[in-house]
């Protein structure tokens, strides 16, 4: 594996791959790799010849009261993992190459990312579209690979790449959790053991969820007061939001079927977690 650091030597090897007539898949990070990021990794691998990782804290997708300062980074760990996953590139670019001091260029989205999570970070997405056009532009990737926890982040990147008629697939990876259901996620280290516990009311909402859904129960207002009910009987836990929404368009749905997701926000502490089922079959929100 090598590892490329600067923007041009990042070009000049994709243009070299993609001139040999080799498929080259794309697995967008910000690093503090875990088993979920290694499961994306051994995707990409499955799908195209030659597989780039990018390793970016990007600061543009932080607000101003966020954890951008403290995001857990580990880049020597980091080699190691994506090496044994026989991934052919690290790409570690600086903040200074990805965002000249002059740099004020933006890709937004509009619509889908003012619900769920764009309304709490206004911000968010914006930072988020900007940073993966420019990896997508950098790399020239034929494809990439995107996890499903990240739901309205991946459906938001669906939507820049079709509007923009980039002639690159995206690939939902389903979601991979801890033994005990919580969704896995570089964040959850920064909780405690109390914490952790009381974070797994995530899964334990959707699991209800999908239980009553099987049942016949299609009232999503019903839902979301049942969950509620789950997620508010663990003490120092905060609902940000939960919604059912269109897998499509994430607008809210009032009656749940088999195109519906259920996306849950919460801070344990001072973390916030995120989740998500689509209520159908999983496979369904991954292809």
């Amino acid at each position: 594996m090598q590892i490329i650091h600067h923007l041009a030597d990042m070009t000049r090897w994709s243009n070299e791959v993609i001139a040999g007539g080799k498929a080259l898949a794309l697995v967008p990070t910000m690093g503090y790799f875990h088993a979920g990021h290694l499961s994306l990794m051994r995707q990409a691998g499955r799908l195209a010849d030659h597989v780039v990782v990018s390793l970016f804290v990007n600061s543009l997708q932080f607000g101003p009261r966020e954890d951008l300062s403290r995001y857990p980074r580990d880049l020597q760990r980091d080699a190691r993992l994506a090496e044994n996953e026989k991934v052919d590139i690290l790409f570690v670019p600086t903040s200074e190459e990805m965002y000249a001091p002059d740099f004020n260029t933006r890709v937004r989205v509009n619509g889908i990312t003012d619900t769920l999570c764009g309304q709490q970070r206004p911000t968010h997405f914006e930072g988020v579209t900007t940073v993966v056009a420019k990896l997508f532009n950098i790399i020239k990737p034929h494809c990439a690979v995107f996890g499903q926890k990240d739901f309205q982040q991946l459906s938001v990147i669906r939507k820049m790449v079709r509007e923009l008629n980039w002639d690159i697939e995206i690939f939902a990876h389903p979601i991979v959790r801890e033994e005990d259901g919580l969704a896995m996620s570089s964040r959850n280290t920064y909780l405690s053991s109390e914490e952790r516990s009381k974070a797994l009311c995530l899964n334990k909402a959707i699991q209800h969820a999908k239980a009553r859904f099987a049942d016949g129960l299609d009232d999503s207002d019903l839902l979301i007061s049942e969950i509620r009910d789950i997620i508010s009987a663990n003490s120092g836990v905060n609902i940000d939001y939960i919604s059912v929404v269109d897998k499509d368009t994430l607008s809210d749905k009032e009656v749940i079927d088999s195109q519906s997701v259920l996306a849950l926000a919460i801070k344990v502490g001072g973390t916030r977690l995120i989740d998500n089922c689509f209520m159908g079959s999983d496979s369904q929100i991954s292809n």
